[in-house]
């Protein structure tokens, strides 16, 4: 009886000892992302189901609800470890610089953010009835175009059409953006703007039942809006048969120094390594390539760049 209970005291504690091992060697990774309904935090939880499968459950990534990128920034200069969040470049610059909503901010724990990899972006669609005869953004003046209200791509395409001049050229439906095919389908608008990672539903949806054209900026037109190239392939949309040249606010993934090497590599690796799977299952993955390295300003990790240069990605020297 002794030898049995010395046997299972063993036992016990060798389970015990798995188990303490176990939890050492798993990785926790805190995910700050968006507002439980937006598409981002959608993309937060794609992307930590695939770090899961893709490291073996080695790194757990908990996403956690945010008010937005303000607040995902405030938070790198209070949280310790593993810190994930989103946010587009020119906000960590504000942040670093102590400027806007960042005035008084501790700088110097804002200059220990370091990015990670490029998630989709906020991309501006300009989508017009093929019978309007639009072909480019001169061609607006008179027409009737629907912008909604309140969002980004609401705000966003207002400022445009004063960037480009049209202003008082062209008259804004008062219809809300859900309402945005239906009314071009019933010819009420000529076209409406919409913002968000292509390939975008609503246009996959206006393209299906009515012939479309949607706008590509100039050089100029892109420099004036202050916002990233981005090029949407031709065939994207039904009917698109060149690349759509338009604009968009980028969104990283950015860590702080505390995140160690070999996590921010593995996070990196894994990302890429697995973002075909992603985009199988929600095509806005599809969207991200390496060549969007390039709209990252700052610094990137070390772990990252580890990775970055194992895959022969483009990185630019102010980026290291």
């Amino acid at each position: 009886m002794n030898i049995l209970r010395t046997i299972g005291a063993i036992a016990t504690g060798i389970v015990a000892l798995s188990a303490v091992s176990a939890a050492q060697a798993e990785t926790r990774v805190t995910f700050k992302s968006a507002k439980a309904a937006s598409s981002y935090y959608q993309m937060a939880a794609q992307f930590a189901e695939a770090i899961k499968t893709g490291t073996d459950g080695e790194i757990i990534v908990t996403v956690e609800e945010s008010q937005g990128s303000v607040q995902n920034v405030m938070e790198a200069s209070v949280r310790p470890g593993n810190y994930l969040f989103t946010s587009p470049p020119a906000l960590v610059g504000l942040a670093q610089a102590g400027k806007g909503a960042f005035e008084g901010r501790p700088t110097e724990k804002f200059n220990e953010v370091r990015a990670l990899f490029p998630i989709p972006s906020l991309t501006m669609h300009f989508v017009m009835r093929a019978d309007s005869g639009v072909t480019d953004f001169a061609g607006l003046e008179g027409k009737t175009i629907l912008l909604g209200k309140g969002s980004f791509g609401a705000n966003e395409g207002e400022k445009y059409l004063d960037l480009f001049g049209l202003k008082d050229k062209v008259t804004l439906s008062e219809a809300e953006l859900s309402n945005a095919v239906a009314a071009l389908k019933n010819g009420q608008i000529d076209g409406f703007v919409t913002a968000g990672s292509w390939p975008a539903p609503n246009v996959i949806e206006a393209a299906a039942g009515t012939d479309v054209n949607i706008l590509s900026l100039s050089d100029d037109q892109l420099a004036m809006t202050k916002r990233d190239l981005t090029v949407i392939p031709a065939g994207t949309y039904n009917g698109q048969k060149d690349d759509i040249r338009t604009s968009s606010l980028s969104v990283v993934a950015y860590a702080t120094t505390e995140m160690d090497d070999e996590t921010a590599y593995q996070l990196t690796k894994t990302y890429w390594g697995q973002k075909s799977a992603m985009s199988s299952n929600a095509s806005w993955w599809k969207g991200v390539t390496q060549e969007m390295l390039a709209n990252i300003k700052g610094k990137i990790h070390p772990g990252a760049l580890r990775f970055y240069a194992e895959a022969g990605f483009p990185v630019r020297d102010d980026q290291n």
